[in-house]
């Protein structure tokens, strides 16, 4: 008995099977046979169904083969990069596939380029440089203001603090003007100038920017050739021109390896307006926030080179987004003649610049203070985070 049941299950199990797949056979002809019969009209819109929605249009995304098949002249400043040299290619596939994997790093070039290359542009003619500069940038700091190396090399062109200062850039406890694009890529194109008139090749200048000037000059005495591609130098300064190479190759014809982004798609333009300030004491940011009518991160990120929570005393020249300069002096200045100037006064202040790793609370332990006593000092919530270069009052 058991049997028999166990067997007619089967064949109940199997008939609902068959029945199915029967379904679906029937189903796929019909569909099949519209197919065949052409395309469907799109119902006219008075009888309320949705017009035909068009083809999705697809994006050829190359393969990693794709990607390193190089052909024609390629050049870099001008400079040709001999890549039918075995040994230069291959360091060139490796630089062209590492980027090109790493897709959402190139998307987040491709967006901050459209905000910054303008102005990088802008100064390169300026000084009469190669436009080609402007990648150099990319590998240093993709174009981010906080970059920080372990070297201690920092902003978008990544000075170091003895090179930076050598190329008239302040860094000090107020101001860090690695930081600010404007005055870095004008110190950048002077010591890019510099290294060319003594090395006599972009590459080389590149190369110099990277490992120092002392460095290659060694190099090329002791190996007796100004050849970037026959020089052994370390392996972070070979790489540094071929990934500049890659970047290049890239951004300039994105498409290519598949990057298809719209204008919708990029960053804006950077654009700001300018106020000047005189003054004789500290000054909030939150001050001159609030007569700008913009938040203090605001201020912040478009002045990333003020350390801390304060303006110095004195005269300075700040960036706010486009517009907002306007009335400036007629809503800060009675905000301004509002302060205990004995309060803020820098001469009985003391200050701390946050390292890589403080927090708020070492900091307050550091100088005998409390934790809620150095929040309203510098006027911060309890929610506020604080980042490396910040200068914080403590006294």
């Amino acid at each position: 008995m058991a049997l028999t049941t166990h067997y007619g299950a089967n064949i109940m199990k199997y008939f609902f099977v068959f029945t199915v797949f029967l379904a679906i056979f029937a189903a796929h002809v019909t569909l099949a046979a519209e197919d065949r019969s052409g395309p469907t009209q799109a119902a006219p819109p008075e009888s309320g169904l949705p017009e035909a929605a068009p083809p999705m249009v697809s994006s050829h995304i190359p393969s990693l083969v794709e990607a390193v098949r190089f052909s024609g002249d390629i050049r870099l400043c001008g400079e040709k990069i001999p890549y039918t040299d075995q040994d230069v290619r291959e360091r060139l596939e490796k630089e062209m596939m590492l980027a090109v994997w790493d897709r959402p790093q190139v998307m987040l070039w491709l967006k901050r380029a459209h905000r910054w290359f303008p102005h990088i542009e802008s100064v390169l003619k300026q000084e009469k440089l190669p436009l080609d500069l402007k990648y150099l940038a990319i590998v240093e700091s993709a174009l981010l203001s906080y970059g920080e190396s372990y070297q201690g090399a920092v902003g978008y062109w990544q000075f170091i603090e003895s090179t930076g200062k050598q190329y008239g850039l302040r860094i000090d406890s107020d101001v860090d003007e690695r930081r600010n694009m404007f005055s870095a890529t004008r110190a950048a194109c002077r010591y890019l100038k510099k290294l060319y008139s003594q090395f006599g090749s972009y590459l080389l200048a590149m190369s110099a920017y990277n490992m120092g000037e002392s460095g290659l000059s060694k190099a090329i005495e002791f190996q007796e050739t100004r050849d970037f591609f026959s020089l052994y130098l370390p392996l972070e300064t070979q790489r540094y021109i071929l990934k500049m190479v890659a970047v290049k190759l890239i951004m300039s014809n994105p498409e290519d390896y598949g990057f298809h982004l719209g204008p919708q798609d990029l960053y804006p333009v950077f654009t700001f307006s300018e106020i000047k300030l005189s003054t004789t004491d500290v000054v909030p940011l939150t001050m001159i926030a609030k007569a700008c009518g913009i938040s203090f991160k605001t201020i912040k990120d478009y002045n990333p080179h003020i350390r801390g929570y304060f303006l110095e005393k004195g005269t300075s020249t700040l960036l706010v987004p486009e517009g907002k300069d306007k009335a400036f002096n007629q809503k800060f200045y009675p905000l301004y003649n509002t302060l205990p100037k004995t309060q803020l006064s820098s001469s009985s202040s003391r200050y701390h610049v946050v390292k890589a790793g403080e927090s708020l609370s070492a900091i307050a332990r550091k100088y005998n203070t409390s934790l809620s006593g150095l929040q309203n000092l510098n006027k911060l919530s309890k929610k506020h985070h604080i980042h490396p270069g910040d200068k914080l009052r403590v006294q």
